[in-house]
This record gives C-alpha cells, sequence and structure tokens, in this order.
C-alpha cells in the first residue's frame, strides 16, 4: 500500500471532480492566545450554575440510542421560540450550513441557478458550486444597499431556483430596503423560485422576515442558535409553508442532529431569558463601539450594524490585521472577498473587555 503523502497522487485525480480540485476549502483562523473577535460568535459563557445543570442534563442522554422523539420536542420549543406562523413548518439542520447545502440539492435541476447579492454569505456560491449549479452574483451599490434593477435584471434572465437574502447581510451587517426586498419576492414568485431569507444574525436586528413565510407559499426563513449563543452544538432551523417544507425535508439525511446538540439546544430555550439579556449587552456594546470607531483615527469609515459585527474601512486593511494580530486581537480581513469590500475588516462584537482591547489593538495598528 503506498503511503499517504501531501498531494493528491495523480492516479486519483481522475476519480475526483475537476471543479472540487479546483476549490478551496473554507477556512477557519487559527486563535489560540488570541481575542477571538473573528466569527461572530456570543463571547458570554453560561453562569457557573446554568453550566453544572447542563452538564447533568446532557449525562442523561440516552447516547447509545439513535435520536427521536426528543428531535420532536426541540422542534415544538422553537415553533414556541419564534411564534411559529400559522400554515408553517420547521426543518432542522447541522447548522444552517447543511440547509443550504440541502436547499441546492432539492432544487437541482437541469440548468438551475442560485442567485445572491454580493458581496455576502460564501456558503450560497460554494453550495451551488459543490452541487453543480450554476451560481449568479448580483453585487451591491458602494453603500451595500440592493441594487434593485440588477436584482430584477438578473431573475428575469437566470430564472434562479433559489434567491438568497441575508437579512442582516454578512460580512456588511446591513438590512435591505424593505421596498425593495418586497420587489424581489413579487419577481421570484412569478418566475417560480424560492426566496430564502437568511436571518442568523436576527437576536440582534430590528426587523424580521419571518412573518411573510406564512403569507407567501415560496418564501423561506432560514435562522440559526449559532449567534443566539450556540456556536458550538451546529444547529440551524429553516421556516416555510408546512407543504414546502415537507418536499425540502425528504432530502434531509436520517439523524441529521444529535441527541446532545438537541438536549443542548431545548435547555438555552428553557433560559432564554438568559441569552436575552446577553443579546441585549451586546446590542448596547454594538452602539458603543460604532460611536468610538467613528472618531478613531486611521478608521476612514463605519457602516451602520444590526448584527453582532461591524464593518470598517481603513487606509491598508492586510497591514492593520495583522498589527492587530501582533496584539493578540484576531478579527476578520473580508478585503480579498469582494472589490466592494476593498481595505474592510469585520470586527465581531465582544465582552466589554474583548471591545476595549479590540479599539486600543485597532488604533495602534491603523495609526
Amino acid at each position: 500500500m503506498n503511503a499517504p503523502t501531501g498531494a493528491l497522487p495523480e492516479r486519483l485525480r481522475a476519480t475526483l471532480r475537476a471543479d472540487i480540485q479546483g476549490m478551496h476549502a473554507y477556512a477557519v483562523q487559527p486563535s489560540a492566545g488570541l481575542i477571538k473577535l473573528d466569527a461572530m460568535e456570543n463571547p458570554f459563557a453560561l453562569p457557573s450554575e446554568l453550566q453544572a445543570e447542563l452538564g447533568r442534563r446532557l449525562g442523561a442522554v440516552a447516547i447509545h440510542r439513535y435520536p427521536g422523539a426528543r428531535i420532536d420536542d426541540l422542534k415544538a420549543a422553537l415553533a414556541r421560540h419564534i411564534g411559529l406562523p400559522a400554515g408553517c413548518a420547521l426543518m432542522l439542520g447541522n447548522g444552517s450550513d447543511e440547509l443550504i447545502a440541502l436547499l441546492a440539492m432539492a432544487c437541482d435541476l437541469p440548468g438551475a441557478k442560485i442567485l445572491a447579492p454580493l458581496p455576502g454569505f460564501v456558503m450560497y456560491e460554494m453550495s451551488a458550486k459543490l452541487q453543480g449549479l450554476g451560481f449568479v452574483g448580483v453585487p451591491l451599490t458602494a453603500d451595500f444597499e440592493l441594487d434593485g434593477a440588477a436584482m430584477l435584471a438578473a431573475i428575469r434572465t437566470h430564472r434562479p431556483a433559489i434567491t438568497y437574502l441575508a437579512y442582516p447581510n454578512n460580512p456588511t451587517a446591513n438590512l435591505f430596503d424593505d421596498s425593495v426586498i418586497d420587489a424581489i419576492v413579487d419577481a421570484v414568485g412569478e418566475q417560480g423560485g424560492l426566496v430564502v431569507f437568511d436571518e442568523a444574525y436576527q437576536p440582534f436586528a430590528a426587523r424580521s422576515r419571518l412573518a411573510q413565510a406564512g403569507r407567501r407559499d415560496h418564501v423561506l426563513v432560514m435562522r440559526t442558535l449559532s449567534k443566539f449563543g450556540l456556536a458550538g452544538i451546529r444547529l440551524g432551523y429553516l421556516v416555510g409553508p408546512a407543504a414546502l417544507i415537507a418536499e425540502l425535508d425528504k432530502v434531509r439525511p436520517p439523524y441529521n442532529v444529535s441527541v446532545l446538540n438537541a438536549e443542548a439546544a431545548l435547555f438555552a430555550l428553557e433560559h432564554a431569558d438568559e441569552y436575552a439579556r446577553q443579546a441585549a449587552l451586546l446590542r448596547a456594546e454594538r452602539e458603543r463601539l460604532l460611536v468610538t470607531l467613528a472618531a478613531l483615527p486611521g478608521v476612514q469609515r463605519v457602516w451602520p450594524s444590526e448584527a453582532n459585527m461591524i464593518l470598517i474601512r481603513v487606509a491598508d486593511a492586510a497591514s492593520t490585521f495583522a498589527g492587530m494580530k501582533r496584539s493578540g486581537v484576531l478579527i476578520k480581513n473580508v478585503s480579498a472577498l469582494h472589490p466592494l469590500l476593498a481595505n474592510c475588516l469585520r470586527l465581531t462584537v465582544g465582552t466589554p473587555e474583548e471591545n476595549a482591547c479590540m479599539i486600543e489593538a485597532l488604533a495602534a495598528a491603523a495609526a
């Protein structure tokens, strides 16, 4: 048997898709020893008494059995928590990433395409490519607003099976104009496609599109518990008309959510007041940061935020990122993701202490 090496053997290259061999995997930055403000995680741990209670709950879970009725309990708890619109159902995923992949799989008809504004969440395009679908990216305006005319033209031309609208958007952190969104929803509906509102950052946003999932038969709303405070358990959910969810659920792998993840999520929902308190603290910190960043020398622009992240522009993103990392603060340099993001950095809103360190490091690195 040949020993593994760092390069794929030539005799195996014909077995794997050439387009996959040419792709880059989703990159996660090493963060050991750094203040981690690069991935929009909730920085607050549970109070010690709740940690102990959660440990007891997880210790009693029947991990020798496949997930069963407890998954239905979780779906019912989520439905109560969000106020599931009448006529809607929900579907669970191993994080929103799995739901995005399953949507691409369910809509994989010859010539099907996925459309999304750019810059946006990279998994929309990656899921399309992995499933062999076409991807159409429509640039936002210079102020990161939807280009309504360009979006409508792209919908007419490409008739996308799925149109993603992140609400708020990642990495720009803004909510798009509702009148433009309404026109897009109507246009996609007329073409027979689906609109998916990605509300990953809903705990920090002033508005939601959840109610629309109960009023339009082609509208879905996707959320995650990652920003709620449970990034480590990987749980997302998709809400939409019951008939549509029933069809999409057919492509979901059996037992895709573990009993440990389900129990942790149920526990969190039972203590939703604690997570709501944490979200309120982060929203207050976000507003304080927006003011502080706007007055910071070296920061050229700060965009408004409806998420737990803030997008800024500096003179030299690469140099500023490296300088902050040397100071022990890890953020995200998004400047290479799209031309509109030239010299932009994305900052996660952390604890007050973390934010103070971030501001100090940014001031020194951007000066």
